[in-house]
């Protein structure tokens, strides 16, 4: 009978084992996955800020371009003489 109990104990280890082992597995794709998303989310916001920064830069240009025009229109509809020959 002892033996038998051996046995069961044996099984249930093994058992015991093989769900330790799955579980680990589990956790360890888990954690690669979270690894991979992290990674992803890091380039994403150097990407997205380089790209904002650049749009940021042609937006000043135009802004800049648009004050000039403005005032060329400005000046001209105060002293349409200016541009009559």
């Amino acid at each position: 009978m002892a033996r038998a109990g051996g046995i069961t104990n044996a099984v249930n280890v093994g058992i015991a084992v093989q769900a330790d082992w799955e579980n680990r597995e589990f956790i360890s794709h888990i954690s690669l996955n979270v690894r991979r998303l992290f990674d992803f989310l890091v380039q994403f916001e150097a990407t997205t800020k380089s790209k904002l920064a650049s749009l940021n830069e042609k937006l000043d240009t135009l802004e800049r371009r648009l004050e000039l025009l403005e005032v060329q229109v400005g000046t001209a509809t105060a002293s349409p003489s200016l541009f009559t020959t």
